[in-house]
């Protein structure tokens, strides 16, 4: 067994727990702390830093971020403190914690879980998972390896639709739509997206995947087959950890 900590930095809260990587099941309760008000570094990094002692964990760590990575440095910050664009966050936590960090995109570490542990488990090809929330995440897996920083949900459609801003879950609410209506929105996207890609499997995640019951039967795509998230809230945790073991072994950057 391999254990990892897995983190995940989210808007309200900052979540962790040890992952056995060969299993993608948690081996300890998680432990959630709110997330610092602003989100600026040095106070997401004293969090960090708590629940590495909260574990006593003296292994790597993978640490989820929402916005995109590359190579350990964060180059953008949509809901987080502007601090952290072009900022080394792998050095900030690995002298902050004294260990290995590694820190990913947030919806790369759910697609990676997903695709491993959870929906996409046993499917070959190309997978496409997005999460629909406040915006719109996505990772596309192909063959278990990940092509990182996607961004698809700033892909515009039509000319002038913007696809986070007109069929994310914010969306839904800010415009009052039904999910029948919201559903219809949210298949000219994937459309679109199986007019790029022409993936094997779409995977739903982000806060509507607990309600697969009230959109899944009105979604429409032409070809791919779509299943809901399974993992949920334990998706980011996951994928955190497999980043940080697969790095642990040589395999990541």
């Amino acid at each position: 067994m391999s254990v990892i900590l897995g983190i995940d930095i989210g808007g309200s809260g900052i979540k962790g727990a040890p992952v056995d990587t060969l299993s993608g099941k948690l081996v300890a309760e998680r432990h959630r702390i709110p997330t610092p008000e602003g989100a600026q570094p040095d106070a997401v990094k004293d969090v960090v830093v708590e629940l590495v002692q909260h574990f006593g964990h003296a292994g790597p760590v993978g640490i989820t971020f929402p916005g995109i990575v590359q190579h350990g440095h964060t180059l953008s910050a949509a809901n987080v403190d502007k601090d952290w664009i072009g900022l080394d966050a792998d050095a900030l936590f690995t002298e902050a914690t004294g260990r290995d960090v590694t820190v990913i995109n947030d919806a790369d570490a759910a697609g990676l879980a997903e695709a491993k542990f959870g929906a996409g488990a046993g499917v070959s090809g190309e997978v496409l998972l997005l999460t629909f929330g406040t915006g719109i995440g996505s990772a596309l897996i192909y063959n278990g390896v990940l092509v990182p920083n996607t961004e698809f949900g700033h892909l515009w459609l039509k000319g002038d639709k913007h696809a986070e801003t007109w069929a994310s879950d914010r969306a839904r609410e800010h415009d009052d739509l039904n999910w029948k209506q919201w559903a219809k929105r949210a298949s000219t996207y994937l459309q679109y997206l199986e007019g790029l890609f022409s993936p094997d499997l779409f995977i739903i995640g982000g806060g509507i995947s607990k309600k697969a019951d009230k959109w899944q039967p009105h979604i429409q795509t032409t070809r791919t087959k779509l299943v809901p998230a399974t993992l949920q809230n334990e998706a980011g945790i996951v994928g955190a950890a497999m980043m940080a073991d697969q790095r642990a072994q040589g395999q990541g950057s």
